[in-house]
């Protein structure tokens, strides 16, 4: 197996991984030993629903996440600088895409070390996809502010840079607080702006839907503790 830092998507929900991943991902799982994860936990989970016959206990795991000091990335990558082929594993979606991963894959490349993508899903690719927004121009741009004033300047710079850009702007919420921003949303936004609400993705419950503002204005939707991407566009 080419010694490389493979990028392994994780399924964004519940639902067999051959309906999200293809076949050659799990070839590439079974030729690891050495992986960087957000979680241990879930990544060992993730590995046993890949082939519940690895040798999860024959496995090295670094973990990478908000609690990792920034001095102790750079050691993860021993394994590979030493001809070892090495995996990232998110908690969901694409590694490096919204998630630390991105600190070490930047590290790789200044190395000069392989770094192979693999397919499998986005949040917010597939949300953007199926938006039906501007999928030249866009930009995530994370989590939006928690205090209100602050929330609602964030809003209006995004309106603005919507009209002036011609650029669709995605962004994403603690599912609890779903309900909260989308009130926000209608609070602070033009009516005539659109807005598409993609929930579950991928899932059972999936659901990907675009209104205007004023539209979802004059619904009562329920996104409490599901997992969800926010589009905006003109």
């Amino acid at each position: 197996m080419k010694p490389a830092l493979y990028l392994i998507p994780v399924t964004l929900s519940d639902v067999p991984l051959s309906q999200v991943l293809p076949a050659a991902n799990i070839e590439v799982v079974r030729g690891i030993r050495h992986f960087i994860v957000e979680n241990v936990r879930s990544a060992r989970r993730f590995l046993k629903r890949c082939d519940r016959d690895i040798d999860i206990d024959g496995l090295t795991f670094y973990e990478l996440n908000r609690h990792t000091d920034p001095k102790d990335i750079a050691s993860y990558l021993a394994p590979l600088e030493t001809g070892q082929p090495m995996g990232i594993i998110s908690e969901a979606g694409c590694p490096a895409i919204a998630d630390p991963g991105a600190d070490v894959v930047a590290i790789a490349q200044r190395r000069g070390l392989t770094v192979i993508p693999l397919v499998g899903p986005s949040s917010i690719l597939m949300g953007l996809m199926a938006s039906g927004f501007n999928g030249q121009s866009f930009a995530f741009v994370g989590y939006l502010p928690i205090e209100a004033q602050a929330r609602a300047r964030r809003l209006k710079e995004l309106e603005q840079r919507i009209m002036r850009d011609d650029q669709t702007q995605i962004f994403i919420e603690t599912p609890y607080r779903n309900n909260t921003l989308l009130a926000d949303l209608v609070k602070h936004l033009p009516g005539n702006l659109r807005l598409c609400v993609a929930s579950d993705i991928t899932g059972e419950n999936e659901r990907i839907v675009t209104h205007s503002i004023a539209q979802w204005a004059a619904q009562k939707p329920d996104f409490g503790k599901i997992p969800t991407i926010f589009l905006l566009y003109k």
